[in-house]
């Protein structure tokens, strides 16, 4: 029967994968790898790495992103909003410092601010609300592109030594982990697309075993280095008070922005879903190759926004699901049909 099965909320979703990421933390808080153990996991990550964005590149259509700068004052509004307004309210969480979080809680909530913003659950959202999914896609992309430049250089200059000693070597390290390898599966696209393009499933779960060796890796380094001592359940506290804080200021931002500068209901949505959200799959390798033995304080913040965002875009969504026409109708918009994806 039904009522003997439980059965979460479906507006809380709890991302299959945040519970892979949390047993991955288990893991390597009970077995760190140390040692020779660990510098074969360490070149194992550097190579999940460059392949991980190896077939960012393979994947991304570059007639598709070519023919979405036709709506660019959209995706510039998106690119704001991701490297721009979260950068400043991320500095402006300074004043948090010592007081409700630590330096290094800090140096990971800032980096948060500066990761490009997420393509899938972008999507999935705008089509939810029956926005402009066309729009979010393309948005989604070019953010993640203009990230492999944007993020690391944002990071060197507002982190500077704090995120581990950033330097033109980490510059170099972002060139030739991550710039290379996208830019090889952009080439090559037109040999492997294809292949790719079937195998689509299973190179998922390639993609995201990657990033489950990253997390083990960064979490082994910090339980070996001892830094998880500084971390109290009153520090997780007060920073999910903060990332719940800059989630709301950024979704009012990007919703109300985007009304302002007149933009349609199913841009709006767009624009909110897609300038409001970081991606998790972009941010840990690329605090892996930043932030070293750092990294995963670092990447706590993001872990912790990834789900929140997840949880509260849901709900928002459902709800402007409901009845998407009464607020052109309150605008003095035309209707239109919904745009949705199979």
């Amino acid at each position: 029967m039904s009522r003997r099965t439980l059965k979460l909320p479906s507006w809380l979703p709890v991302d299959p994968y945040i519970l892979a990421l949390i047993g991955t933390v288990v893991l390597a808080a009970t077995l760190p790898a140390s040692g020779t153990a660990a510098d074969v996991a360490g070149g194992a990550s550097t190579g999940a790495v460059a392949f991980l964005f190896f077939l960012y590149g393979a994947r991304l259509s570059t007639a598709e992103a070519l023919d979405g700068l036709k709506h660019w004052r959209l995706h510039l509004t998106v690119l704001v909003c991701t490297f721009v307004a979260f950068p400043l309210l991320g500095l402006a969480g300074k004043g948090l410092v010592p007081y409700v979080l630590t330096p290094q809680l800090y140096s990971g909530f800032l980096f948060l601010c500066l990761v490009p913003s997420t393509i899938q659950s972008s999507i999935a959202f705008t089509s939810i609300a029956r926005g402009n999914v066309p729009a979010a896609i393309c948005a989604g992309s070019f953010s993640s592109i203009a990230g492999l430049f944007l993020t690391p250089l944002l990071a060197a200059a507002l982190l500077g030594n704090d995120g581990g000693g950033f330097s033109a070597d980490a510059l170099l390290k972002i060139g030739v982990q991550l710039l290379l390898p996208f830019v090889a599966g952009q080439l090559l696209r037109r040999w492997i697309g294809g292949f790719i393009t079937r195998h689509k499933k299973v190179l998922g779960h390639v993609d995201r075993g990657s990033i489950l060796l990253v997390v083990y890796t960064a979490f082994s380094e910090g339980m070996v280095a001892g830094i998880w001592h500084q971390v109290t359940p009153a520090r997780l506290g007060a920073l999910l008070a903060a990332e719940a804080v800059l989630l709301a200021l950024m979704l009012a931002l990007s919703w109300y922005g985007a009304k302002r500068l007149g933009f349609d209901r199913g841009d709006r949505i767009a624009i909110q879903f897609a300038g409001s959200k970081k991606s998790l799959a972009s941010g840990l390798p690329m605090a892996s190759v930043l932030f070293g033995a750092q990294a995963s304080l670092a990447v706590l913040p993001l872990m912790l926004f990834h789900q929140m965002q997840l949880m509260v875009c849901a709900v928002i969504a459902k709800r402007r699901s409901r009845d998407p026409q009464e607020e052109n109708r309150e605008n003095g918009a035309v209707s239109q049909e919904p745009v949705t994806v199979s």
